[in-house]
């Protein structure tokens, strides 16, 4: 076999998994139960209902990256088929998936390819998130399909969220973004909208969503991400090291706002308080570890780390009601240490054209309307 279908081949066979682990966990989380190691577990009936969320969420993440794809094959960059990377978890609700990545063969020496490769996936997968969100919005059941979900809500009748969120502890919420707020306000019926607890189970709400979540990360600008391509392509260089670094340590103290407040020490015996303070120095070690390859001097970065403390900590006195979302942290983490915030240098430095230029800002949009400060509240 030759390496081309050898690649080929493999491609395709991760294709073919993906499809099954989306599926899988798209019919976990409708259902609200496992495939495995429960007694009343999922079955073949319930997989095949799987596909109302995989086709459509998997649908997003392949025309995102055939929006890459073409734009780079169009500028005659070498760059592979996408790889998707399949993740099913089987004890506990997953997504099925890691999402999926082309790889780029040829070095990219224009700042103009970088930007047309890197918008080309998010404006191509924001626009098909946008037909899967009206589908499912303009296509909801009646208030009684959640019976079918959970049957012990049947007692209390459509008045259920009276009486069954009475503690509310072990739910998922999905947290607002801009456009999933305007589809639930101005494109749906008010009357069929599930409660914000339950929207984990509407497979079209729900792979929607998670396509604005992936699309608003990808759009943050920052290092090779879509985002970062595009920023670089706009400002040049010289201001993408300015300001990625700046973005950067903004995204992180904003994460991190309400993980530790001054409350929390004042009043606190000494053995929980030296506990404490000792789980808030592994914390600003944390953060060092992904500022440090941002700056030459590891100074900086410890300097940093400790400002980014201080502040967290004096917005948990003036404002403890302002809380980030730590969740965002081991993405950054990855980011700053493993991934780098950097975009590599250009030979062909050429300015990009109004047009261009103008669609740099709509991605910019773009990403304001995706993103969710609080993207998923388990409580």
């Amino acid at each position: 076999m030759s390496e081309n279908n050898r690649t080929l081949s493999i491609q395709l066979l991760l294709l073919v998994i993906t499809v099954i682990t989306t599926t899988l966990a798209g019919a976990e989380w409708m259902f609200g139960n496992l495939f495995v190691f429960v007694e009343n577990r999922l079955g073949w009936k319930e997989f095949l209902q799987g596909f109302h969320f995989s086709i459509p969420f998997l649908g997003v993440l392949t025309i995102h990256e055939f929006g890459h794809y073409f734009v780079a094959r169009r500028h005659q960059v070498s760059v592979s088929l996408p790889y998707y990377i399949p993740l099913w978890f089987g004890i506990s609700p997953s997504i099925g998936t890691m999402g999926a990545f082309i790889r780029i063969k040829d070095a990219v020496q224009s700042r103009i390819k970088f930007f047309d490769i890197g918008i080309a996936g998010p404006l191509a997968g924001f626009a098909a998130a946008l037909g899967v969100l009206w589908y499912g919005f303009t296509h909801l059941p009646p208030p009684e399909h959640i019976f079918t979900i959970h049957p012990e809500y049947l007692e209390h009748g459509l008045n259920y969220p009276q009486f069954v969120y009475e503690n509310p502890a072990g739910n998922i919420a999905l947290g607002d973004n801009i456009l999933f707020w305007l589809f639930k306000t101005y494109v749906a019926d008010p009357e069929l909208v599930p409660h914000r607890f339950e929207i984990i189970h509407y497979p079209y709400l729900f792979a929607g969503y998670l396509a604005l979540f992936f699309t608003s990360l990808n759009l943050l600008p920052l290092g090779q991400l879509d985002g970062g391509h595009i920023l670089y392509g706009m400002i040049g260089k010289k201001w993408f090291d300015k300001v990625a670094p700046a973005l950067f340590i903004l995204f992180v103290t904003y994460s991190g706002l309400g993980l530790y407040t001054l409350s929390e020490f004042a009043g606190m015996p000494d053995s929980k308080f030296y506990a404490m303070l000792f789980s808030l120095t592994v914390y600003a070690g944390f953060l060092f570890i992904c500022f440090r390859k941002i700056f030459e001097n590891p100074l900086n970065a410890v300097i940093t780390s400790l400002a980014i403390v201080l502040v967290q900590l004096g917005f948990s006195y003036f404002r403890p009601d302002w809380t980030g979302y730590p969740g965002f942290l081991f993405f950054f983490f990855i980011l700053g240490r493993f991934l780098g915030i950097r975009h590599p240098e250009t030979i062909d430095n050429r300015p990009l054209g109004a047009g261009r230029f103008i669609l740099g800002v709509v991605a910019l949009i773009v990403f304001v309307l995706c993103f969710s400060p609080k993207p998923f509240v388990m409580l």
